[in-house]
């Protein structure tokens, strides 16, 4: 492991759920010199303003956590948006990088790189082996893209960039909103106002029998980290040039009932649960084969129960401020 606490570290996407978890993590770890930037003080999408940040800021390391995310309900509604921002930050910030002589950098993309019919647990040889989900395709072509920038300047510059693609996120900051979000913050709050207005019934889009796989986003923060410092040697050793990236996961999954079943637990609702399976279920399995990233000595730690109760805290305590 290399930890250079001086390092001046750029956390792009610093107030979203997956770079505020990584700030949080780094600042625990004692790291001194953390940089960020608000979108209104840099516009990741503006390639000469990235370039003059980078040019200006001597930066040693980047997470780049910045993107546009979103459900299957705003991936849908706003393809455009979902290829053109993800494809134009990560084009810029990488490229900078390289430019201002940046050696290591970690780019975050998204499970949904992989095919819609990939066999499961997905491994990270299942990438370009088939067709994307519909729904989500422009959003996972813009992240199957960031992957091979990174890939690209190694080859080309042996450069140090590296990339993990976590499975489903849920924690603190992340979106509540009742349509753009995805389905742990979705049902959370629709539980909690269920709950709040002593409803009887909680209705769930699907038949409730597809498998999901989640992680909490302070795990998700640590294996960010863990996989940034891991030595050169040890990173190439366990990763191909061309097959790079690195799935961040728990290996375990389960059915969307059993999600819901824990979330009416944690936000004690007492009613009915009902499902319409006249709702499109989307793939009927979605798990990561994470022996690779616990072949390099990182695993989980927050359990699904646990992890539901910790975010639905967090939900309780901002939830006058909080993304809706």
């Amino acid at each position: 492991m290399s930890r250079d606490l001086d390092q001046r570290i750029f956390v792009a996407g610093h107030r979203g759920m997956v770079g505020s978890a990584i700030v949080r993590r780094l600042q625990a770890l004692g790291y001194r010199d953390l940089v960020t930037r608000t979108r209104d003080e840099l516009d990741l999408t503006d390639q000469a303003a990235v370039r003059a940040f980078f040019a200006e800021q001597q930066i040693d390391q980047v997470y780049l956590a910045s993107a546009k995310v979103g459900g299957i309900h705003a991936n849908n509604q706003y393809p455009a948006e979902f290829i053109y921002e993800n494809l134009m930050i990560e084009a810029n910030v990488i490229h900078a990088a390289h430019q201002s002589g940046v050696q290591r950098l970690l780019f975050l993309g998204s499970s949904c790189i992989y095919p819609k019919l990939a066999e499961q647990p997905m491994k990270e040889d299942a990438l370009l082996t088939g067709t994307l989900e519909p729904t989500n395709e422009p959003y996972a072509i813009a992240k199957i893209a960031g992957i091979k920038l990174c890939e690209s300047y190694n080859r080309q510059y042996a450069r140090d960039y590296r990339s993990v693609m976590p499975t489903n996120l849920y924690g603190p900051n992340d979106n509540f909103h009742p349509e753009n979000s995805h389905v742990i913050p979705a049902l959370l709050r629709r539980f909690h106002e269920a709950a709040l207005n002593g409803d009887e019934e909680v209705v769930i889009w699907g038949s409730g029998t597809p498998r999901r796989e989640f992680l909490h986003v302070d795990d998700m923060a640590a294996a960010s980290v863990h996989v940034m410092e891991l030595d050169t040697q040890t990173y190439q050793a366990n990763t191909q040039p061309m097959l790079s990236h690195i799935n961040v996961g728990t290996g375990v999954d389960c059915s969307i009932r059993e999600l819901a079943e824990t979330l009416a637990k944690v936000t004690e609702f007492g009613g009915r649960l009902s499902f319409d399976a006249s709702k499109p279920d989307g793939a009927p399995r979605k798990l990561m084969d994470v022996s690779r990233l616990e072949a390099m000595g990182w695993k989980a730690g927050i359990g699904l129960e646990e992890g539901l109760r910790s975010a639905y805290r967090w939900f309780l305590e901002h939830r006058e401020t909080v993304r809706a």
